[in-house]
C-alpha cells in the first residue's frame, strides 16, 4: 500500500504500474501538454514532468510510496522537483537545442531517507516450473525494527548522544611514536560504536536497546510460465528494517537446474532422439515426454530418410512467452541406431540391395598397384602399437620423461 497516489494519478497509472507502464504514460501527456505545443498548459507540462521524476527512479519512487510526499526533499531546476521540466523532456525525447524537443543542463534529484542494502537469494527451480509456472515459499531471517519500542531502543527520550565522541562512534586518538605522532581513529568505548546512549534501566526490555530484531518472514515467489534462468523477482522494500533508513529489496534469482531431456535455448526447446534405422528409412513413431503431463507422438514420414544429427522442428511446442500467447519452438536433433553386427541373412541383404539406393562406383587407379583388405575390430588391436605407446609417452612427459630423469640423477 502506499501513503498516497497523487503522482500516480497525475500521470493517469494505479500505484502498482511498472517502469514500462510509467514511462508510456509520460510521453504521451508530455507531447500533448507541452508548451510549444500548448502554451496554455505550462504548469501542468511541470506537473507531469515532476510526477514522473519521481516515479521513474526506484529510490525517489521507494520514499513517495513509504512517506509522501514529506519523505521527498531537495529542490532546484525549473519545475516543483530537482529537474527541470525541459531537461527531464529532453531526456526521454532526444534534442539538444531549444523549442519542443530542446532542452540542457539538468539538476540533483530529491534527496531523502538513506536506503539499506539489497538482499540476494537464489531459488532453484526445474525446467518444468518454469514451464508451467509455480508459487515456492521461501523463509529466510531479516532485521525488522523492534514492535515494543518503535525502533527506538527505550523509552522515549532516553536515546541520548554520547559525548564521547559527539554522537561520530569514533574518536581520534594520537600516539607518539619516537619523533613522529600517529593519529589513529577508533571505536568508541562509551557507546560501542552506536554513537548514542541509553541508560541501563531504561533499555527495551525485547530487543535489550539493539533497536532491531530477528524475524523469519516467509515469501511466496510466483515464477511465471516462461521465466528464464537467471531472472530477477524483487520485492519491494521487504530488506532489513534499521532506524532511519529505507529497507533495501529482497531479491530472488532463479537458478535453473539441468534437466536429463531437454535443452533450453531462449524460448526454444532442443530434444535428442534415438530412432532405429527402420524408422529413419521407412518411417514411424517415437515419443516425447513433455514438460507437462503430455506425450507428444512424433511421427516420421516414410520415405523421408532421417539422418544422424538432422535436426527437425515441431512448431509451437517450445516455452511459454511471458505475457504473449505465444510458444517458442520444440528443435529435435537425431541419433540413428543401427542394427548389431550380423543382424539379417545373405538373402535379405541382397533384397536390400535392391530396394536402396544403388552403391556408389568404386574408382579405378591407373598405374597403382592396388590391393583388397578387411576391415577387423579395432578393439582387438588397442594397446599393441597405438594407444598403449600413446598412454607411455604421455606418462614419460608428465613425469618429466628420461632426459629429465638423467638430469636428476
Amino acid at each position: 500500500m502506499v501513503v498516497e497516489s497523487k503522482y500516480y494519478d497525475i500521470l493517469g497509472v494505479s500505484p502498482t504500474a511498472t517502469e514500462v507502464e510509467i514511462k508510456k504514460a509520460y510521453r504521451k501527456l508530455a507531447l500533448k501538454y507541452h508548451p510549444d505545443k500548448n502554451p496554455d498548459a505550462g504548469d501542468k507540462f511541470k506537473e507531469i514532468s515532476h510526477a514522473y521524476e519521481i516515479l521513474s527512479d526506484e529510490t525517489t519512487r521507494n520514499v513517495y510510496d513509504t512517506y509522501g510526499e514529506e519523505g521527498l526533499s531537495g529542490g532546484g531546476g525549473g519545475g516543483p522537483g530537482g529537474m527541470n521540466a525541459e531537461d527531464l523532456f529532453s531526456q526521454l525525447f532526444g534534442g539538444g537545442g531549444g523549442g519542443m524537443f530542446g532542452g540542457g543542463g539538468g539538476g540533483r534529484r530529491p534527496a531523502g531517507p538513506r536506503r539499506g542494502k539489497d538482499m540476494m537469494h537464489q531459488l532453484k527451480v526445474s525446467l518444468e516450473d518454469l514451464y508451467m509456472g509455480k508459487t515456492s515459499k521461501l523463509a529466510l531471517q531479516k532485521n525488522i525494527l523492534c514492535v515494543k519500542c518503535d525502533g527506538k531502543g527505550g523509552k522515549e527520550g532516553a536515546v541520548q548522544m554520547c559525548r564521547g565522541c559527539n554522537g561520530q562512534g569514533v574518536r581520534i586518538m594520537m600516539r607518539q611514536m619516537g619523533p613522529m605522532v600517529q593519529q589513529m581513529q577508533v571505536q568508541c568505548e562509551a557507546c560501542h560504536g552506536a554513537g548514542e546512549q541509553i541508560n541501563e534501566k531504561d533499555r527495551c526490555k525485547h530487543c535489550l536497546g539493539k533497536k532491531i530484531m530477528s524475524e523469519r518472514k516467509i515469501l511466496e515467489v510466483h515464477v511465471e510460465r516462461g521465466m528464464r534462468d537467471g531472472q530477477k523477482i524483487t520485492f519491494t522494500s521487504e530488506g532489513d528494517q534499521a532506524p532511519g533508513i529505507l529497507p533495501g529489496d529482497i531479491i530472488i534469482v532463479l537458478d535453473e537446474k539441468a534437466h536429463p531431456r531437454f535443452t533450453r535455448k531462449g524460448d526454444d526447446l532442443i530434444y535428442e532422439a534415438k530412432i532405429d534405422l527402420l524408422t529413419a528409412l521407412a518411417g514411424g513413431q517415437f515419443a516425447v515426454p513433455h514438460l507437462d503431463d503430455r506425450v507428444l507422438m512424433v511421427s516420421v514420414i516414410p520415405g523421408e530418410a532421417i539422418q544422424p544429427d538432422m535436426i527437425k522442428v515441431v512448431p509451437n511446442e517450445g516455452m511459454p512467452m511471458p505475457r504473449v500467447d505465444s510458444r517458442g519452438h520444440l528443435f529435435i536433433k537425431f541419433t540413428v541406431e543401427f542394427p548389431q553386427a550380423n543382424w539379417t541373412d545373405e538373402n535379405t541383404l541382397k533384397k536390400l540391395e535392391s530396394i536402396l539406393p544403388p552403391r556408389k562406383e568404386v574408382p579405378t587407379f591407373a598405374n597403382k598397384h592396388v590391393e583388397e583388405v578387411v576391415l577387423a575390430d579395432a578393439t582387438n588391436y588397442q594397446g599393441r602399437s597405438g594407444s598403449s605407446a600413446y598412454e607411455e609417452d604421455e606418462e614419460e612427459h608428465q613425469q618429466g620423461g628420461p632426459g629429465v630423469q638423467c638430469a636428476q640423477q
